[in-house]
């Protein structure tokens, strides 16, 4: 088949999962034979002459890097109008990027990118698919009190609803994109994130060397990667910290990633009297944050919010022992007591109980540990995802196209009275 895809991250430009995702997706069709095409943007803050519109074909794939307009637009201040300038310098691109070549599907990733996504699925006349990533709703526990909010929720429900058809990452999202965007469940397919474990494994004198760099001393080490965000629950875990140092004295945390949450983790640190046993990394590059997991005690992922979990795939390609909330997708990656120990989203004494139970019994943990690693060559296998989307790509049927009316943004909590 031929396949568009359009993604507003796609490497080098990373800013979470998303990119990955794609990456890995677009090189894995085109090992299997498909024809893909990757449309997506140039970093932010550049403009067309320090970073010019570029064609390149990397790994099998052609990928057209679209310039920035010069309009002085932010991303984090100016969100919707950046969103906006973005798409509109992809829909001039890309007719004369495609020229006679037609693809069989628009693969749009999440609602940054719905506008040209939409726009050229019309224009061609062929099935647009959608995996939704993640919601607006969700990212804040069903309120959508902000205007930016309920413009982010607006688009991801025109998306939606014009998708032919539509993916999600886990069982949690596809029921959440149900209710939120008046989808059918049977509408929607689940097609969980994939795993490259090659990546995650380095020599044992890397590991050792972020060890001594972090605890040199030998006591307990815990680590959080991930980005920086309210719905990450990292505050959750610093909270728990103090009773975990009590049961295992010495033991420090690790944070590594960017948000907009860094200054109030670190207020949030002090206030819990655990400012010397918290370090805020920031990025760290593949090859060390690969070594830094797997020189851990444990990773802790604290979400209040988790459409998939990835970091939890990560952690088990790396083969470090995971302690993880059951938010949204991670309570279907993680099987408590078995590749795993679970606590419910929120819980500072839950998390507290499951760190001391890895901490207390390490071999129990290694065992999980390995049960997790094993579990990847099955159900997270790139090629078994793979060839399940080129299932839907061909299952895709474009639809006709009616009137869509603007929806209602709910006045109180997205997903129902009683959260």
């Amino acid at each position: 088949m031929r396949v568009l895809l359009v993604s507003w991250e796609y490497p080098p430009v990373v800013v979470g999962g998303l990119g990955r995702h794609v990456h890995a997706l677009a090189r894995r069709l085109a090992a299997a034979g498909h024809e893909v095409r990757v449309l997506s943007r140039q970093p932010a803050g550049t403009d067309a002459s320090t970073h010019p519109t570029a064609d390149e074909l990397v790994d099998g794939v052609r990928v057209l890097r679209t310039a920035e307009d010069p309009a002085h637009l932010e991303f984090e201040r100016d969100l919707i109008a950046w969103t906006l300038g973005m798409n509109h310098g992809m829909l001039r691109a890309a007719p004369r990027w495609l020229g006679d070549w037609r693809p069989d599907v628009v693969h749009a990733h999440d609602w940054l990118v719905a506008h040209a996504a939409i726009g050229l699925a019309d224009l061609l006349e062929v099935p647009l698919v959608v995996t939704l990533h993640a919601t607006e709703a969700g990212r804040h526990a069903g309120w959508l009190t902000s205007v930016v909010s309920q413009q982010v929720h607006s688009v991801e429900w025109w998306l939606a609803q014009r998708a032919d058809a539509l993916i999600t990452c886990s069982e949690a999202m596809r029921t959440e994109a149900a209710g939120l965007f008046d989808r059918e469940p049977d509408s929607i397919s689940v097609l969980h994130n994939g795993i490259e474990p090659r990546r995650w494994r380095v020599r044992r004198a890397e590991v050792d060397a972020e060890r001594e760099l972090h605890a040199p001393d030998g006591a307990p080490l815990l680590l959080y990667f991930g980005r920086l965000e309210y719905e990450k629950g990292v505050h959750d875990l610093i909270a728990a910290l103090p009773r975990i140092r009590r049961a295992h004295p010495g033991t420090r945390l690790v944070v590594a990633g960017h948000g907009t949450h860094a200054d109030f983790l670190l207020e949030q640190a002090r206030s819990h009297r655990v400012r010397r046993a918290v370090k805020l990394v920031g990025h760290l590059s593949d090859r060390e944050l690969a070594a830094l997991v797997a020189g851990v005690d444990a990773v802790v992922l604290p979400s209040r919010y988790e459409p998939f979990g990835m970091v939890a795939l990560e952690t088990a390609a790396a083969g470090a022992p995971l302690v993880a909330s059951t938010a949204g997708g991670l309570g279907e990656v993680v099987r408590d007591g078995v590749t795993g120990l679970s606590f419910e989203p929120g819980d500072v004494a839950g998390i507290a109980r499951a760190v001391r139970a890895v901490l207390d019994d390490p071999a129990a943990a290694a065992t999980r540990a390995r049960a997790a690693r094993a579990r990847l060559r099955t159900e997270f296998d790139w090629d078994q995802i793979t060839a399940a989307t080129a299932r839907v790509y061909a299952g895709a049927r474009r639809h006709r196209l009616e009137p869509i009316g603007r929806p209602k943004i709910p006045t109180g909590n997205a997903f129902g009275p009683d959260r």
